[in-house]
């Protein structure tokens, strides 16, 4: 979303998907509504994603208002990030999508791994 964002959509579904579209954002949204992560987190969660577009990707939600940074006294770059109220709307359709990938992975023959619950134990998306 890197692009202004359109002032008129034909359907919902389509705004939607433009606000959230792009590879990693669901994936970074997914993560971080298990908790606050901080940028060195996400970079071990998600290997394959080069540091510029996990920072343009970050932006790109911050500027839509589904993360901030969160709160504290340390400096701004060591802050972690965190879902705003209106990320935290997403958390039910992350989990569905969550349940429909675990349950529906082995019939299309692939494995998933989840790295949350390597990190610290918790599971990512339950």
């Amino acid at each position: 979303m890197t692009r202004p964002l359109a002032t008129r959509f034909n359907c919902p579904t389509e705004f939607a998907l433009t606000v959230l579209g792009g590879k990693w954002k669901t994936i970074l949204l997914a993560y971080l509504s298990e908790r606050p992560c901080h940028y060195g987190e996400l970079r071990q969660l998600l290997p394959g994603l080069s540091d510029k577009v996990l920072t343009e990707r970050l932006k790109d939600l911050q500027q839509s208002g589904l993360v901030a940074r969160g709160k504290g006294s340390v400096s701004k770059s060591r802050l972690p990030y965190v879902l705003t109220a209106r990320g935290a709307t997403l958390t039910p359709i992350l989990t569905d999508l969550y349940s429909w990938g675990a349950k529906h992975a082995a019939s299309f023959g692939v494995t998933v791994d989840n790295p949350l619950q390597r990190l610290d134990g918790s599971d990512c998306g339950t």
